[in-house]
């Protein structure tokens, strides 16, 4: 496909072009230009891609795109548009043969809950016979296979491949986590989504947007560009569903707990089995039994079913698949101990997240709630203290110890944390900096009744310390441990 061709199938207006040239691939990294490619220069957060022009040329990329108001050296094959960021999705998609427009999309943002939201998406559309691919923070599961996720949701190039696998694996819909870095930096741009998703809004990402605000406007952004044949499916208990629907042309639907919602669960019983509740929608009841458990479970679970009725599904249909069991990784993901006391690994780590999750627990905790958590490094610390304060709250026992410290000093992150503790909870926390040692004083503390949460990484299986991902998996350790505890009580 040559230049001119690709611009005009993507609908990207050129303001000022050079010579044509032949596209095979597309890259807006320099480092995988090459013969054949087209390097798309894209100012992001901490990178302005434009620098990097010359280097891609060097690598062999046969033209480049780029911002209109640029003015240093480029190839004689070039396009600038007014913005390049919006305009990279559309080319990826048109290059690709727009594989985006043979899949129903469905997208899910919110600070909690997405993963567990496209997961249960993609459990309810395969049991009504719709093959549905899934991008997101633990795997971007293609149909075929799953590709190991570097982000949540990734650039607008391998988005676009992803979505051509999808197609290509005979999948007939998609659900994409949408984070708000990607919203932020216009990741989506050219995806025509059947509806999307809100879960909620708490405290997170300031490190990134700043304020509270930008944060709420950047996840708002997914539903500002819903086309008016689109839905919105709006949490109506957190009170930025609002934030949300303002801007939106789509149809708007809510869902919640309480009073005033479209879509409504009517709790029967909450239990350790996992949860009983009705669905009301339309006029219409159905009745779901599921092995998720906690109220946030639930409203997760009346997220997936508005998106799965936008999509076309019947309520009787969707609630019967929300009746089989389903497992997200990470996610009260129990470790077997063989022994009096449980071990639950989750991948909680803003201080709502863990509230709701110690909620869960606690009334299914006959002995002590015994808490294992940190902070990660190079990320929001505003949230530190808040988050030691949500565990305080409800722990017996506490660990500190480091979560992916990155390239932060880790004795800070722990100061920022500990700021959060009062006395009271002070006498009840160990620190232990090493991971490792940490989850082994904690389920070595544990005693018949006992609960054990190992809290903040939950589906990961590395640590990043400095710049470098080492192997480290929770659920492994965990179960390393509890080996070893056992042996050493059957003794020699």
């Amino acid at each position: 496909m040559q230049l001119t061709e690709l611009l005009n199938a993507a609908g990207v207006n050129a303001s000022r072009r050079g010579a044509d040239a032949r596209v095979v691939r597309l890259t807006a990294d320099s480092r995988q230009a090459g013969p054949g490619c087209c390097f798309v220069a894209v100012r992001g957060p901490s990178a302005d891609g434009h620098d990097y022009i010359p280097a891609a040329v060097a690598a062999g990329a046969s033209s480049v795109v780029c911002d209109a108001g640029y003015r240093g050296p480029l190839p004689e094959a070039f396009a600038a548009v007014a913005d390049t960021r919006p305009a990279v999705g559309p080319l990826a998609q048109a290059l690709a043969g727009w594989p985006a427009r043979r899949l129903t999309l469905l997208a899910v943002t919110g600070t909690n809950g997405k993963t567990t939201v496209a997961h249960l998406v993609r459990h309810v559309l395969g049991a009504c016979g719709r093959p549905a691919g899934m991008i997101g923070t633990i795997g971007h599961d293609v149909g075929s296979a799953t590709v190991q996720a570097a982000n949540t949701t990734p650039g607008p190039v391998e988005l676009a491949d992803l979505m051509a696998r999808m197609v290509q694996a005979g999948c007939a819909a998609a659900v994409m986590e949408a984070s708000s870095h990607a919203l932020d930096q216009r990741r989506a741009c050219g995806l025509d989504f059947a509806a999307a998703a809100f879960t909620n809004l708490t405290g997170d990402h300031l490190d990134y947007h700043g304020t509270p605000e930008r944060y709420g406007q950047a996840k708002a952004r997914l539903f500002a560009d819903l086309a008016p044949t689109a839905t919105a499916v709006l949490n109506r208990d957190d009170p930025a569903w609002r934030i949300m629907a303002a801007p939106t042309a789509a149809r708007v639907v809510t869902y919640g707990q309480g009073g005033g919602a479209d879509l409504v669960a009517r709790i029967a019983a909450m239990d350790a089995s996992g949860s009983t509740f009705d669905i009301l929608w339309d006029g219409r009841r159905a009745a779901v039994r599921t092995n998720l458990i906690g109220r946030h479970n639930i409203a997760n679970l009346l997220a997936a079913a508005g998106l799965c009725l936008a999509a076309g599904e019947d309520l009787d249909a969707v609630a019967g698949a929300l009746c089989r069991p389903i497992a997200v990784p990470g996610r009260l993901q129990a470790v077997p101990t063989g022994g009096p006391f449980q071990v639950v690994v989750d991948y909680a780590h803003t201080d709502d997240a863990i509230a709701n999750v110690l909620a869960t627990l606690r009334p299914l905790t006959q002995g002590r709630l015994i808490v294992l958590f940190g902070c990660g490094g190079d990320r929001d610390r505003t949230k530190r203290p808040r988050v030691a304060r949500a565990v305080a709250g409800q722990a017996d026992r506490i660990v500190l110890t480091q979560d992916n410290p990155r390239t932060e000093d880790p004795q800070r992150i722990l100061d920022d944390i500990l700021a959060g503790f009062d006395a009271a909870a002070r006498a009840r926390l160990t620190v232990q900096p090493d991971r490792r040692e940490a989850i082994r004083l904690a389920i070595e503390a544990a005693a018949p009744g006992d609960m054990v949460l190992l809290a903040g990484k939950g589906h990961e299986t590395y640590q990043i310390i400095g710049t470098t991902r080492h192997p480290f998996d929770d659920v492994q350790v965990a179960g390393e441990v509890l080996a070893a505890r056992a042996g050493a009580e059957v003794g020699p």
